[in-house]
């Protein structure tokens, strides 16, 4: 029986690329987003994933074609960037809506289907920006550390139903996110220029990063183990700075990424 796999936010980038890779290796995929840009192959289904409503009608839908649902690929997400001190409160909590409530109304839908059908995977896309807290980002690593909280407690919860729920940290990935990140310059001045210099440090280093279908043969691999650890770092490089971040002394690691992303 082919597995049947949900992937947000899959129109594009990483997403649209995790879902090219489950179908190759023969899983039946639906693709939620709010726009319709499947792949062929792959079945779209319109949701905006903050809202919960829609999210369980989406799954439900899911069920009723497919009589099941093995896996859940919660990657839709965006970024904002600017000074903490002049980030609207509610620009902060529309990013939350999407990037870490858009993975909860996921998991909420999904959990009950899983647990009656004996087990599942939920796979949710966190960021190498949790455990490394990137300056005039601080929003974006915010969400993406309470992504990666969320499913190390609910990988303990859900274990005995079957269900293996782990964290995707990428790293720099060469897709559209870029283009696509709210920007505020608001107190630049104020701040010597440093969030436009770090903003441009950021954007550099995506735009030379990893592929996207790199990382989504990578994140559809994981999807698919028999059993999964807590979390997967993609990446060599990335993997370093992760274990560096948690090796260093808290003041020497916040100090180095001051140095390349706030000076």
């Amino acid at each position: 029986m082919s597995p049947v796999a949900i992937v947000t936010g899959g129109s594009s980038g990483i997403g649209r690329e995790t879902a090219l890779a489950l179908r190759e290796r023969g899983c039946r995929v639906y693709e939620l987003s709010r726009r319709d840009a499947a792949a062929e192959g792959v079945t779209h289904l319109r949701c905006d994933v903050s809202d919960e409503a829609q999210f369980a009608a989406a799954v439900a839908e899911v069920r009723a074609r497919e009589g099941r649902v093995d896996i859940l690929v919660n990657n839709a997400g965006f970024g904002i960037s600017g000074a903490a001190e002049f980030t609207e409160n509610a620009d902060a909590k529309r990013l939350l809506d999407v990037n870490l409530f858009g993975m909860v109304n996921g998991c909420r839908a999904v959990i009950p289907v899983m647990r009656e059908q004996g087990g599942g995977r939920i796979v949710n896309l966190s960021s190498v920006a949790a455990p490394c807290a990137i300056p005039f980002q601080t929003w974006y690593s915010v969400s993406k550390s309470a992504v990666l909280t969320y499913s190390a407690a609910l990988a303990n919860e859900l274990r005995p139903f079957g269900i293996g729920v782990t964290a995707i940290l990428p790293g720099d990935i060469r897709t559209g996110f870029t283009a696509a990140r709210e920007k505020d310059p608001a107190g630049d001045a104020l701040y010597g220029g440093r969030i436009s210099r770090s903003v441009a440090t950021m954007e550099h280093d995506e735009q030379n990063g990893m592929s996207p279908a790199t990382a989504g043969r990578r994140i559809a691999a994981v999807a698919l183990k028999k059993s999964v650890k807590p979390e997967y770092t993609i990446g060599f490089k990335y993997q370093f700075f992760v274990l560096l971040a948690r090796l260093l002394p808290v003041r020497l690691k916040n100090w180095i990424i001051g140095r390349m992303y706030a000076s």
